[in-house]
């Protein structure tokens, strides 16, 4: 199982870094952490297949995570050219708020027959499900976003992938993280604190308490990008690739 950051920028894309994206990339089929509004812009850089992506994860709905996502449907619809399912998992209110966005970016387009089908299926937080072979579990976190936030662990091919999402610090991080192989956490910013996001100091402050055998930072704004260098964590950067 290999993991590439397609994109580990804010949602303002500093330091030229595309919006949220992670590619998680199995030999039964590929699924991406959520899909932000420049996702398929960062999927033809970094030359991956659209249709290779079975199921797309989303955290919560801001644009720089879930923006992309009527891009990616209607690219399979007209140049992709798709035929199998497509599966897309988030929060509750999900469904509607996509329907919202494909409806403002490109009106009549939630309507339309494709010739693959595409299943919208809502994850309340705390609740688990079975996806294509991964089990992901959603962690209510706190971040203001009109509909329940989520921090995400994945069980798939007997590796724990962890993902914080937006928020501020909340102690369910904790059990999202907990003993994860991998551990992908926003850092924002590197000690300022800013409502609803999670800076590095108190991330740092709080990691052996998380117990994850690895930590990756992303999400980073320009606070955090000028002190990269004094992080002691692991950051991610567009393209970055690595094994599970």
């Amino acid at each position: 199982m290999k993991i590439r950051f397609l994109g580990s920028g804010d949602a303002f894309g500093s330091g030229g870094r595309f919006n949220t994206c992670i590619l998680v990339a199995r030999e039964s089929g590929s699924f991406l952490i959520d899909c932000g509004a420049s996702s398929l812009i960062a999927m033809r850089k970094f030359a991956v297949d659209p249709n290779a992506v079975r199921t797309v994860f989303v955290s919560h709905l801001h644009g720089d995570h879930f923006g992309g996502l009527p891009f990616l449907i209607l690219d399979a619809q007209f140049y992709s050219r798709r035929e199998a399912p497509l599966t897309l998992v988030g929060p509750p209110g999900f469904r509607e708020r996509l329907a919202q966005a494909m409806e403002i970016f490109f009106p009549g387009s939630s309507a339309v027959q494709r010739k693959f089908p595409v299943e919208t299926v809502e994850l309340p937080p705390g609740q688990t499900l079975a996806v294509d072979g991964v089990t992901v579990t959603g962690y209510e976190v706190r971040h203001a976003c009109g509909a329940p936030p989520l921090a995400l662990r994945f069980s798939c091919e007997g590796k724990v992938l962890a993902y914080t999402g937006d928020t501020e610090w909340t102690e369910s991080l904790i059990a999202a993280g907990r003993g994860a192989d991998l551990f992908i956490a926003e850092a924002l910013s590197f000690a300022r604190k800013i409502k609803y996001h999670l800076d590095y100091a108190t991330l740092r402050a709080n990691l052996e308490r998380i117990g994850a055998k690895r930590v990756i930072l992303t999400h980073m704004g320009p606070d955090m990008l000028a002190h990269g260098g004094e992080a002691e964590i692991e950051t991610a950067e567009d393209g970055k690739t690595l094994a599970l």
